[in-house]
């Protein structure tokens, strides 16, 4: 069984659409369950999230990577995939998933993303940073595994100390640790589609910046709020 872990918080706009794509995979529904872990929503988060996920708990830990951890530790699966709640997943991403732990010997798997907005400057933003995360990955000089379409084999993400609990940059820093365990490997093929709604409202220049602030500052957002914001 797989386990997808989707951190939530105030996703009322977002949510249904995410899950119904993850309802809609090439895999039977009984491979793989959905666990929803919510962040204390005020708005009607967590009542639409009933409707498809197998689990919708309430956060203990601190930060979207204490979420997603406290999602795997509730998780059946031996193998766990996390995405973001404004994210819509393609039909045949976890039967990638799927097929690319069974083929290969692997403790992390990570792909591409695209935008899910219209417009040129998305698609060439989002081209670039594909383009870093396969240069990164040829050359072993950087896993740019983002947590919004990445999957770990269960046991190693545990062993190895799982996501730390940080502002940003959290999804960037566990490949270091997971690769000390085993292979960890990019699939272009697998894919989902991203919101780009950060980079409407406050400005692609300044999230790359403050995101690269943070991760620079070992990931405390001592100047900037980076988790946790509201989205027109």
């Amino acid at each position: 069984m797989i386990s997808v872990i989707i951190p939530t918080y105030n996703e009322e706009a977002n949510i249904t659409a995410c899950l119904q794509s993850l309802s809609n995979q090439t895999i039977r529904r009984d491979e793989y369950e959905i666990i929803v872990v919510d962040g204390n929503s005020k708005d009607s988060t967590c009542e639409l999230a009933q409707a498809y996920a197998d689990e919708v708990m309430t956060q203990t830990s601190t930060k979207v990577g204490g979420a997603r951890n406290d999602g795997v530790l509730r998780a059946r699966g031996d193998i766990v995939a996390t995405t973001d709640a404004d994210c819509i997943i393609p039909p045949d991403w976890l039967e990638i998933i799927k097929n690319d732990f069974e083929s290969h010997d692997i403790v992390q798997l990570y792909g591409i993303v695209y935008p899910i907005e219209e417009g040129l400057k998305h698609k060439i933003y989002l081209t670039s940073a594909n383009t870093f995360s396969r240069v990164g990955y040829y050359t072993r000089s950087l896993y740019y595994s983002l947590g919004c379409n990445t999957a770990f084999d269960k046991k190693a993400f545990i062993e190895a100390g799982m996501y730390r609990c940080i502002d940003a940059g959290d999804d960037v820093e566990i490949a270091l640790r997971m690769r000390k365990l085993g292979r960890v490997m990019l699939d272009d093929r697998m894919k989902v589609g991203f919101s780009m709604r950060r980079f409407q409202q406050f400005g692609m220049i300044k999230s790359v910046y403050e995101w690269l602030y943070i991760v620079a500052n070992g990931g405390k957002a001592s100047k900037y709020s980076y988790t946790k914001r509201n989205y027109k």
